[in-house]
């Protein structure tokens, strides 16, 4: 079943954010998004700690089928999770 309520949130202003395979730095990077652009979060995950234009954070977005991105790079308003758990 789809989700109709997943929310999209901006990516940080000048960032053109790599998109990875799974929730870590360790994981290839499948696309890089153009600036300006705003991701849905399906869920979120604990991945490689990342520190960008909003902090430092473990969290990761899930954006897509096998693409997340680092939770410090994506404006949520919060430093936890505003998404459920992946898995």
């Amino acid at each position: 079943m789809e989700n109709h309520s997943v929310k999209r949130y901006p990516v940080a202003p000048g960032v053109r954010l790599n998109v990875r395979s799974g929730p870590g730095t360790q994981y290839g990077i499948v696309k890089m998004l153009p600036e300006g652009v705003s991701v849905p979060i399906n869920c979120q995950t604990p991945g490689t700690r990342v520190t960008g234009p909003y902090g430092t954070s473990g969290i990761w977005d899930n954006i897509g089928n096998g693409q997340y991105v680092a939770d410090a790079y994506v404006r949520t308003g919060s430093d936890g999770y505003v998404a459920v758990r992946c898995g």
